[in-house]
């Protein structure tokens, strides 16, 4: 999401201590409870300043992180300029979307679901017919941006290749076969590591 320099972003969180009613994890979670918990429980959540919670782990900052795929292949870019989460600058991710930010146009009024397919179109255009489906949950304590995210997966499978940048932050976009993608894994940002290491049973999940 492109924020105005001069405004204070508000982004969607849920209490740590409430959140963890659905179970602690680490890593990926492909638990189907687990994330129809979550998603009854983002009733409950709030939005608070982002400056204020980037560095607070009592909150978890809801992200959706969308896996563009086309049969067995999956979008891969790198994180370039104008990206909001400096720590990400320069990685590589397989993951699409963002914050979701009352600066986006009264989201309190919005499901999840309508807010997270605005997020995406900010990002990228998908001009092909697409499924949707969540099919995980990711965790990553391990370091200092995990531990104030967590990542709602979503698979989006496209039918055609159809999908072009619309932000500066993505560069290098092209679709990788999940062999290339398990041999350069290193590269990639942590959720995308993680995800990498499950590719073929999140796309599997993901099929209609």
């Amino acid at each position: 999401m492109t924020i105005k320099s001069n405004a204070e972003e508000y982004v969607l969180v849920l209490k740590a201590a409430s959140l963890w009613r659905i179970g602690y994890f680490q890593g990926l979670s492909l638990d189907r409870k687990k994330f129809g918990d979550l998603m009854s429980m983002l009733g409950e959540a709030e939005f608070r300043r982002r400056a204020d919670v980037e560095t607070d782990p009592a909150y978890k900052q809801i992200i959706p992180y969308v896996i563009l795929a086309h049969l067995a292949d999956v979008f891969s870019y790198r994180r370039g300029k104008l990206l909001n989460e400096a720590r990400l600058l320069g990685s590589y991710s397989i993951g699409v979307g963002g914050h979701i930010s009352i600066n986006d146009s009264s989201l309190f009024n919005l499901p999840y679901i309508e807010a997270m397919r605005r997020e995406i179109a900010e990002e990228v255009e998908i001009s092909c017919d697409h499924g949707d489906r969540i099919v995980g949950l990711i965790n990553d304590d391990t370091n200092d941006v995990g531990k104030v995210h967590l990542g709602i997966v979503h698979v989006f499978r496209l039918r055609e290749r159809q999908v072009k940048a619309k932000e500066k932050s993505i560069n290098e976009a092209q679709f990788c076969s999940m062999d290339k993608l398990l041999k350069d894994r290193g590269k990639y940002e942590n959720w995308s590591q993680i995800c990498i290491g499950n590719i073929k049973e999140i796309i599997t999940t993901g099929t209609e």
